[in-house]
C-alpha cells in the first residue's frame, strides 16, 4: 500500500511536517512530483475550479505553473485534528509581462489513513505587487 508519512492521527510535530512537506514539494513546482501526494480520487477545490484524481491535478499544476512564473510559496499551519489539517499560505509570482502578484489564502486539508490528501480545498485572493515589494526571494549561492 502506498503511504506518505506523517501519517494521521495528527499531533503537532506532525502536522507541522505535513504542512512544511507540502510547502517544499510545492516549491519545486513539479506537477508529477506534487500530485503523488494525493489519493488517486482526491478532491479539490481551487477557486473556482474542481478537480477529482492525480491526472487532472497534475495538468492543473502544469497549466498553473506555466503561467505562475518564478513561483515561490510560504505555508503556516493553522490548525489541525484527527486527520484534518488546515493552513494559511501566501505565494508570490509573475506573469510573461513582468507583473508581481501575491496570493494570500485558506486550505481545508483530509488525509487517508496512509497519509495521502483525499480532499483539498481552497480559497485565494490575489493582489498586485511591485518587484519591490516581494517578500520571498529565491536564495542564490
Amino acid at each position: 500500500m502506498e503511504t506518505k508519512p506523517p501519517l494521521p492521527p495528527f499531533t503537532l510535530e506532525t502536522a507541522t511536517a505535513k504542512v512544511q512537506a507540502a510547502e517544499n514539494a510545492w516549491n519545486t513546482r513539479d506537477p508529477e512530483r506534487v500530485a503523488l501526494a494525493y489519493t488517486e480520487d482526491s478532491e479539490w477545490r481551487n477557486r473556482s475550479e474542481f478537480l477529482s484524481g492525480r491526472k487532472a491535478i497534475a495538468k492543473f499544476l502544469t497549466r498553473k505553473w506555466e503561467k505562475e512564473l518564478d513561483y515561490r510559496l510560504k505555508k503556516e499551519l493553522w490548525c489541525f485534528i484527527d486527520n484534518k489539517i488546515a493552513v494559511r499560505f501566501e505565494y508570490e509570482h509573475h506573469n510573461e509581462a513582468g507583473e508581481w502578484y501575491r496570493a494570500y489564502g485558506n486550505e481545508n486539508w483530509e488525509f487517508a489513513p496512509n497519509g495521502l490528501m483525499m480532499r483539498r480545498f481552497a480559497s485565494i485572493n490575489d493582489l498586485p505587487i511591485s518587484e519591490t515589494d516581494r517578500k520571498f526571494r529565491w536564495e542564490r549561492a
